[in-house]
């Protein structure tokens, strides 16, 4: 197989350190998080800002909120596309709704606000046991030929 458009030795994807990825986190503010009950996954899209090391959401009551609470072990991705390159980064955690008025106070000072006119009063934090991430070069497909 000869590639006649692309050097072999290039590769397109390359893995982020983890300074890396925080760096991209911070540059995000829309992800997904995902959460499975009962064996049943669900993915719930939130705005969310990263501080601290950690991640933080805004939600109301509702099936985010009370799989959280049975199932605190969590995963989120955020990712973005730009011309030339795309990113995604995978967060692995913990998920807990904040209690004390110290630490809700501290959350309500962040630049964290709901997208749409809804009331969301409940802090959530992802604190992450592990982050991966990835940064793809963007082109054409390559030409093959098998010989």
């Amino acid at each position: 197989m000869t590639y006649d458009d692309v050097d072999a030795t290039h590769n397109p994807v390359h893995t982020l350190t983890e300074e890396e990825c925080w760096n991209a986190l911070l540059s995000a503010s829309l992800g997904r998080l995902a959460v499975a009950v009962g064996g049943v996954a669900d993915i719930f899209p939130v705005n969310f800002v990263a501080a601290d090391r950690r991640l933080l959401f805004r939600t109301a009551a509702g099936t985010k909120l009370l799989e959280l609470t049975v199932n605190h072990t969590v995963a989120f991705e955020t990712d973005g596309v730009g011309r030339d390159e795309a990113w995604s980064v995978v967060v692995h955690g913990t998920a807990r709704a904040l209690d004390s008025q110290h630490e809700i106070d501290a959350a309500a000072a962040l630049p964290l606000r709901p997208l749409i006119p809804t009331v969301k009063p409940t802090f959530v934090e992802i604190m992450p046991t592990t982050i991966t991430g990835r940064r793809f070069t963007l082109g054409p497909e390559p030409t093959t030929a098998l010989m």
